[in-house]
Order: structure tokens, then C-alpha cells, then sequence
């Protein structure tokens, strides 16, 4: 379903972004430009066969949200090549695509069409989405006044009724409550035993072993490893008990 053949993203860090055109165009003349590279990624390669669940692991910087850019289209690899069979669902940023005026109702139908949604299909979930969110006395609430709880709640509700080829997921797993956390893990089984090829980046090591079919360890940009989950979870432990 996936196929990740020597991905490398590199950055050019600096103060470009402060400078006007003209400010730029000095300072080049003066050799005064000040940049440095930044690869975030380097010659990554992995694949993923059809029904497989990914989990991706790495302490904080390793390049975990780059590559599920990447791979979900956001952000082109400097160097490398990806071949994806099928189309793909992100859930990266929960939050992203509300409108804080709007209300909740409004927004669903609103975030529901950016996802790709049809309107038919959005009034025939509406019950089952507010409902799983939990904010049925909250329709008619402006999005903004909701807590960040709240948010996530209506957010993973919402994604978590695509029926992808291929589902891509960022920390989406720990949102709300306990109750709901469950309650959004089952949510996910079921998409899961329905064949669907999923990526799953997490913080939690217990839930990688639980639910990931394979593993993908990267470290400042570079691969640790891949395969096998039992093992490359003992070795990721082992490895921050010592850092």
C-alpha cells in the first residue's frame, strides 16, 4: 500500500523570512545571508503492505510529524520517492478547519466538507457523530467557547468516520477523558478490522505494542529501525530509560 524508498526533507534555517526582498539582496551582495541546513529526514525507506498497522516511535525532534507530512501529501521529500496505492485520510492536527464563531452544528457540516464529506452524507451521520462527541446539548454552542477537551471530542468524532484506503494518525488516540479514550481506541479497532492500512504515531509504548503489526524507529531523522514491534519497543525503552 506504501512504499517509502530513500526520503530525506531538509530545511534551510536562518533569517531569511525576516528580511524584505531588498534587505535580502544586500546582505547577499555582503555575504551577510546567514542559513544552515537542517535535514529532518534522512534516506528513510520502509514499506507497508495492505491491512498493516505502523506504529512510529521516537523521542521528541526524530522526525515523526515530518514524515507523516509526507506521506499524507503535505510536504514533498527534498530526495527520495513514495509510492502510495490508494487514497489516504490524515488526522494530523485535530483542531484544524473550525471555525471558532461558528456553532457546533455549522462546523461539523463545515469540517465535514474538508475532509471530503458530502452534505447527504454528513446529514445522514449527524446523530451518530454528535452523539459520539458527546456534545448533543452543545450543537447550537459556538465552537470557540467549547473547552480543548470538547474540541478534540468533536474533531476525532468527526475523522474517525472515514472509510480511507489508508488512515494516517498524530497522537489522536489520547484525546478527552479516559472514558472517551477508550471509547476512541474501540472506534479505531473497528476501522481497523474493516482492512483499513494504518499509521499511527504515539507517545505511548504500551498502546504501539497493543494495536501495531510493525514498528518504525527513527532518531534525529534517521532510521533505528524497522519491523519487528516487540523488539523495537524493548530496544526504544531501553534506549530512553538510558538517555
Amino acid at each position: 500500500m506504501v512504499d517509502v524508498k530513500d526520503v530525506s526533507v531538509k530545511y534551510i534555517l536562518g533569517d531569511i523570512k525576516e528580511l524584505s526582498l531588498k534587505e535580502f539582496f544586500i546582505r547577499k551582495l555582503k555575504g551577510e545571508v546567514i542559513t544552515q541546513e537542517f535535514w529532518a529526514l534522512r534516506n528513510i525507506t520502509f514499506h507497508i503492505n495492505k491491512g498493516e498497522l505502523l506504529g512510529i516511535i521516537g523521542s521528541n525532534g526524530s522526525g515523526k510529524s515530518t514524515i507523516l507530512k509526507v506521506l499524507s501529501g503535505i510536504m514533498p521529500p527534498s530526495n527520495g520517492a513514495i509510492s502510495v496505492n490508494g487514497n489516504i485520510a490524515p488526522i494530523l492536527e485535530l483542531s484544524a478547519g473550525f471555525d471558532g464563531e461558528m456553532t457546533v452544528k455549522e462546523n461539523i457540516f463545515l469540517r465535514g466538507a474538508l475532509l471530503g464529506y458530502t452534505r447527504k452524507f454528513i446529514t445522514d451521520k449527524y446523530k451518530e457523530i454528535i452523539e459520539f462527541a458527546e456534545l448533543k446539548d452543545f450543537e447550537n454552542v459556538a465552537f470557540r467557547k467549547l473547552s480543548s477537551g470538547m474540541k478534540s471530542k468533536l474533531a476525532f468524532s468527526l475523522a474517525s468516520f472515514v472509510t480511507p484506503d489508508i488512515l494516517i494518525l498524530d497522537e489522536v488516540l489520547s484525546v478527552g477523558d479516559i472514558a472517551f479514550r477508550k471509547k476512541s481506541e474501540k472506534r479505531m479497532y473497528e476501522l481497523f478490522d474493516s482492512g483499513v492500512t494504518t499509521i499511527l504515531v504515539s507517545h505511548s509504548i504500551a498502546q504501539i505494542r497493543e494495536m501495531c503489526t510493525k514498528v518504525l524507529w527513527l532518531e534525529q531523522g534517521k532510521m533505528n529501525g524497522f519491523g519487528d514491534t516487540k523488539a523495537l519497543c524493548d530496544d526504544y525503552e531501553k534506549y530512553m530509560i538510558k538517555k
